[in-house]
């Protein structure tokens, strides 16, 4: 029995607890939330996430960080924005050598930094992984299968990782190629959040395929350019997550889209919720990092403009679709 610490308690955090829960290891789930802390250990379920979802009664939750860093793996379960404020804090308390995996999918705003480089310039001793693919929270609580990407640049740590967190409903396939995963998860959020606005207005399921298979085509080349290879594209984290989150209603970015194709405002919508749609956030940064790095990503920057910059939804679509033709694979 491992001792697994997973810091986050939102929908996805309270999942993978879940999943090592009952793959018979040690779990600790730790949370900002006191008053969500005692409910969780009271009711044995995350009545604000994942409301009549019974939890693993071995689950416990705590709002001790020192105590939950010192458990001997630790997943990474807050969203992408806070990842480095919580880095920050556990620099004052993780011991040297704990694995650390990122379960996280964005781009850092400001700064244009990937999950993985911001902990690299926090927490620079520890050995980093990153857990990444199609799934939906509530399926992996409920204990259906799924199957993950894990990455980690170190075959000695990634795979006693893969050995110790999958089950036979819990299947992680490992790959070197961090970054290939990382932006895999960060951009099919923005992609997801264009599909939801071709189906609110209406425009059809030839439409979401298109943006599906355009899309991935903007995660490849931003892949390629910050050095990820193109095959990862094309496996769990990339087209497997870019599928899953772009036709499954019960992605938060997705549905969200789907809203603003409604024509609802984008701060209406957030006010309703108290999850978080990543893509928000990410359009505006990989909008940036690849204007830096000379990458073309029509799409997300479409979504970044309509989220961030006022323009009008009727004319960002018909300009992505007055673009000029050009060869599929250029």
């Amino acid at each position: 029995m491992t001792r697994i610490a997973v810091l986050g308690g939102g929908s996805w955090g309270t999942a993978l607890a879940q999943a090592a829960c009952q793959a018979n290891h040690d779990v600790v789930l730790w949370a900002r939330d006191e008053s969500l802390v005692d409910e969780i250990n009271a009711r044995h379920e995350n009545p604000r996430y994942l409301p009549g979802m019974p939890l693993e009664p071995a689950l416990r939750a705590t709002d001790d960080l020192a105590g939950a860093a010192r458990c001997e793996i630790l997943l990474l379960v807050v969203p992408a924005q806070h990842l480095r404020a919580l880095a920050e804090r556990l620099a004052a308390v993780l011991p040297a050598e704990r694995p650390l995996v990122i379960c996280s999918k964005g781009i850092e705003r400001g700064r244009g930094a990937l999950m993985s480089e911001v902990l690299a310039e926090v927490l620079p001793e520890q050995p980093l992984a990153v857990l990444s693919g199609p799934t939906f929270a509530g399926e992996v609580v409920r204990g259906l299968p799924c199957a993950v990407t894990l990455a980690c640049a170190e075959r000695s740590v990634g795979l006693p990782l893969v050995n110790t967190l999958g089950s036979r409903r819990f299947r992680p396939y490992l790959t070197d190629d961090v970054t290939g995963v990382e932006v895999g998860g960060a951009v099919k959020n923005v992609i997801a959040i264009a599909c939801g606005i071709v189906i609110g207005r209406g425009l059809g399921e030839n439409a979401r395929a298109a943006l599906i298979t355009r899309g991935l085509a903007e995660v490849v080349r931003l892949s390629r350019a910050k050095g990820g290879r193109a095959e990862t594209s094309m496996g769990l984290s990339g087209l497997g997550d870019l599928t899953l989150t772009c036709c499954g209603p019960q992605s938060r970015n997705f549905s969200l889209g789907v809203a603003l194709g409604e024509g609802r405002a984008l701060a209406d919508v957030l006010a309703e919720r108290h999850t978080v749609a990543e893509g928000v956030y990410t359009a505006e940064a990989v909008s940036a990092l690849a204007a830096g790095l000379g990458v073309d990503m029509p799409i997300c920057e479409a979504v970044h403009s309509v989220l961030h910059l006022g323009a009008d939804l009727g004319q960002t679509i018909a300009g992505l679709l007055a673009r000029p033709f050009r060869t599929e694979h250029a």
